[in-house]
């Protein structure tokens, strides 16, 4: 009995040492498994780099102002009269000269008639009395009549003479008057709409009858405040910089280039501004007085800027930073001290130096301070010299 127990204790410890090493064999299997499983390490992710470069540049300033027609008439009446024809379509372009109103002309003709008649008659009593003056001087020589009676003809003679120039300036003024029935365009431009109509009476020197503006060119008026005003002279005798960049009606669609033509001559002392001109072609018609306009004017030169796309400059509150890489190509984090904003682009005055790559495109890949990253170097801007003017804005 006791020899069948250790025949089976034995075999039992023989049925277990296979199971065992077979154990461990499938154990060291799945452990070599799961290492061939691990993932490797991702590669540094990919960002956009631009070195920054010091360069000149223009900063502007943005301004309101408004839309004026260079010239701007008021046509009134400059005789009495009913308005007989209107001769021009209401809100079209007109040349200079062209009819406008047309007034009664009947009376005023008939003026011209009686004052044509006074002056006949005038020169008619002068080509009498200056033959009485002739006989008179005559007779005078031979003694045939007295002193006082020759210097009598004399004086009619010259009262004749001024009568005939009384009778001549009442003529003038009355086809003067005449020609003023004919109301013409005094400048190129726009009419407006007729205030007088067709059979109204218009009265002399009061009556409004339209207003008139010019279109080619036409300005823009816009108020600087003083500082803005002192700190932009020095850049406004440079053609390049005398270039104005102009948005109407606040649409970007509609930029212009104007250029600046008047300064005031002093401060308006109720606003503390001082108020600028700019001229613009309007060719077409298009620009109407009374526009809103958004003016941008050079105020500053820096000869050394440094500019970074502004999709660079991140914010942390109230700090503002970019994203530099080093030359171990880790991202570090940079404080920076921001100034205007020029096209798309921001001008940094603390915190970076000519020659440090910032990271423009890809900034949301890197997680933290210190982080690999693989730089791909991209193109910065183009030199401001290299370009005639560079549009700026308060930041």
């Amino acid at each position: 009995m006791g020899s069948l127990s250790q025949s089976v204790r034995l075999a039992s410890r023989r049925a277990v040492i296979p199971f065992l090493l077979l154990t461990a064999l499938l154990t060291g299997c799945e452990a070599q498994s799961e290492e061939a499983a691990a993932p490797a390490a991702p590669p540094p992710p990919e960002v956009d780099v631009a070195e920054i470069v010091a360069q000149p540049v223009v900063l502007r300033e943005s301004f309101t102002g408004r839309v004026e027609a260079a010239e701007t008439v008021e046509l009134r009446a400059r005789v009495s009269g009913y308005i007989q024809e209107v001769a021009f379509e209401e809100g079209e372009l007109v040349e200079q000269g062209d009819l406008l109103f047309q007034i009664d002309q009947r009376p005023y003709q008939a003026r011209v008639g009686a004052a044509q008649a006074d002056l006949a008659q005038a020169r008619s009593q002068l080509a009498q009395a200056g033959s009485e003056a002739e006989r008179a001087r005559v007779l005078l020589g031979r003694q045939a009549i007295s002193q006082e009676v020759h210097d009598q003809r004399q004086a009619a003679l010259n009262n004749a003479r001024a009568m005939v120039d009384a009778a001549q300036a009442a003529l003038d003024t009355a086809e003067l008057d005449l020609e003023y029935t004919r109301i013409t365009a005094p400048v190129s431009g726009r009419a407006g709409r007729a205030m007088v109509t067709l059979g109204n009476l218009a009265s002399a020197d009061q009556s409004l009858l339209t207003t008139l503006v010019s279109i080619d060119p036409i300005h823009v008026y816009f108020e600087a405040d003083e500082q803005a005003a002192f700190a932009s002279q020095t850049l406004l005798t440079s053609d390049a910089s005398n270039s104005l960049n102009i948005e109407l009606g606040g649409d970007p669609q509609r930029q212009y280039k104007g250029t600046l033509d008047f300064i005031d001559n002093r401060l308006n002392p109720n606003t503390g501004t001082l108020q600028f001109r700019a001229v613009l072609a309007n060719p077409d018609g298009r620009i109407r007085p009374g526009e809103f306009a958004r003016v941008e004017m050079p105020v500053a030169r820096l000869e050394q800027a440094l500019l970074v796309d502004g999709k660079a400059v991140l914010t942390d509150q109230d700090r503002r930073y970019v994203y530099v890489v080093d030359e171990n190509n880790l991202a570090q984090r940079r404080p920076v001290a921001t100034g205007r904003q020029v096209d798309e682009r921001t001008v940094i005055s603390e915190g970076l130096a000519a020659g440090d790559r910032v990271i423009v495109n890809g900034v949301q890949k890197v997680f933290m301070p210190g982080m690999e990253v693989s730089p791909q170097t991209v193109s910065a801007a183009p030199a401001a010299d290299a370009q005639p003017a560079i549009a700026a804005r308060e930041d």
